[in-house]
């Protein structure tokens, strides 16, 4: 009887040690979480099956991580920094607990004025405060040809809005994507045909790359 009540004691005992186990490890401790990613035809999957575009890739990423973890693909193809501002409140649903946001390349693309884009930046990043949420925000630089001034003031945009709302600053999709000074013509393996969206193997590079910064949000989410 003794033998039966010291065994009893310390299975008990064997099996409160693993569960605090369980409790003290990093991933059986994270909370499940849902990510909106919102952003234009770069985290739709522009040109790609539906398996090989950003959010698919990203989710496998996060998945093979250990994460527990929702994204939601808020990428609507040709979206400017208006359209992005337009849809965030009605997309910011009360199960989302963080965003990424990356918008402003069809605002390069169709020459708006860097302080309209950033306007609406600040908007989006606004409401994603107001609804405590946690953001990463995706660069884009635009390039020389509109001259000094608006690439100074365009890029500028998105350091200083990272900074006035404590955003977490990713690098851009083209900077990982992308050697230093190579243009996407000089990638093509990376690229689709248009020379402006990347191929499957071009997101998977990107995914790689912005995982990292992902996984900084998902702590601060958490």
């Amino acid at each position: 009887m003794h033998q039966f009540l010291t065994y009893g004691v310390w299975g008990l005992r064997s099996k409160a040690i693993v569960a605090l186990l369980a409790l003290a490890s990093p991933l059986a401790a994270e909370e499940p979480i849902t990510i909106l990613a919102l952003g234009d035809s770069l985290i739709q999957g522009y040109g790609l099956p539906q398996e090989e575009g950003f959010v698919p890739q990203m989710q496998a990423w996060l998945d093979e991580k250990g994460h527990t973890v929702t994204l939601v693909n808020g990428g609507v193809s040709g979206d400017t920094t208006a359209g992005g501002l337009s849809r965030v409140e009605w997309s910011l649903t009360p199960d989302v607990d963080a965003m990424i946001v990356a918008l402003g390349g069809n605002d390069v693309l169709r020459g708006i004025a860097p302080e309209v884009a950033r306007a609406n930046l600040d908007g989006i990043l606004a409401v994603a405060r107001d609804h405590e949420i946690e953001v990463l925000l995706v660069p884009m630089q635009a390039p020389g040809n509109y001259g000094p001034d608006y690439k100074a003031d365009f890029d500028a945009i998105y350091p200083d809005l990272a900074a006035d709302y404590g955003a977490i600053p990713a690098p851009s999709f083209f900077d990982i994507l992308l050697e230093e000074g190579q243009n996407p013509a000089s990638a093509s393996d990376l690229m689709q045909g248009d020379g402006i969206h990347p191929n499957a193997r071009g997101v998977a590079r990107i995914v790689d790359g912005i995982g990292p910064y992902v996984e900084q949000l998902i702590d601060q989410a958490g």
